[in-house]
C-alpha cells in the first residue's frame, strides 16, 4: 500500500504486502529440508560411483583405440625425407 502526497504526488509512506509463507507448519518445513538432504547425498553417492567406474570405462576406451589402431595399418608416408629423421 502507498501513501502518495497528492500537491507534490511523491511517495510519503508506503506498507508492503504481507510475506507468504513458504511452509503452512514447522513440522513440513523440517520434512522438505530431509527431503533435500536426502536428494544431496543421492547425488552425491552417484557421483562417487561415477568416479569409481570412470577409471574402467577410460582403460575399456584405450583399448579399443588401440585395437583399432593395430587394426589400421598405417598407409601413409611421410611427405618429406626429413620427416624420416
Amino acid at each position: 500500500m502507498l501513501k502518495i502526497d497528492p500537491v507534490t504526488r511523491a511517495v510519503i509512506a508506503h506498507t508492503p504486502a504481507p510475506r507468504k509463507r513458504t511452509f503452512e507448519d514447522f513440522e513440513t518445513a523440517a520434512r522438505a529440508m530431509r527431503e533435500q538432504e536426502e536428494r544431496k547425498e543421492s547425488l552425491f553417492r552417484q557421483a562417487v560411483d561415477a568416479e569409481k567406474n570412470k577409471n574402467d570405462l577410460l582403460e575399456k576406451k584405450f583399448a579399443e583405440a588401440l585395437r583399432k589402431a593395430k587394426e589400421t595399418p598405417d598407409t601413409g608416408k611421410p611427405l618429406r625425407d626429413f620427416d624420416l629423421d
